[in-house]
């Protein structure tokens, strides 16, 4: 399976529930010491524009303030790794990291999800 040889997490966002949050499942699975991609989104989307930021980048920010949140685009996405494939394609992509953020202290969900997805958008645009 793809998510071994990557070491991925897969959520399965038709069964969540209130004790089997997916956050939880990623905040114990990085511990202190592994790094996590997420699809804020809610996955890949395979148009040119970015959506809104699901919830989840917020309460896992909640849990772990401490973490430290690194914007990154990744040009082709949806070329490279489209939906249904094991493996990536091998194309030629650009790939752009800002600057770290942070939730704020009592940063608002709308507010916070609005300014990481910008965070995204500003790397877009270089």
């Amino acid at each position: 399976m793809s998510h071994n040889l990557f070491n991925a997490i897969l959520i399965d966002r038709t069964e969540i529930r209130v004790h089997q949050s997916p956050v939880d499942l990623m905040i114990r699975e990085i511990g202190h010491e592994h790094s996590l991609l997420v699809f804020p989104e809610g996955g890949r989307t395979s148009g040119k524009e970015i959506s809104k930021f699901k919830s989840g980048l917020y309460y896992l920010c909640k849990k772990r303030p401490d973490l430290e949140l690194i914007p990154v685009h990744i040009d082709n996405m949806n070329r490279i790794l489209p939906r249904g494939r094991v493996f990536p394609v091998p194309l030629l992509t650009c790939i752009s990291f800002g600057p770290p953020i942070w939730l704020e202290a009592g940063e608002p969900k709308a507010d916070f999800l609005d300014r990481a997805r910008q965070a995204v958008l500003r790397l877009k645009e270089v």
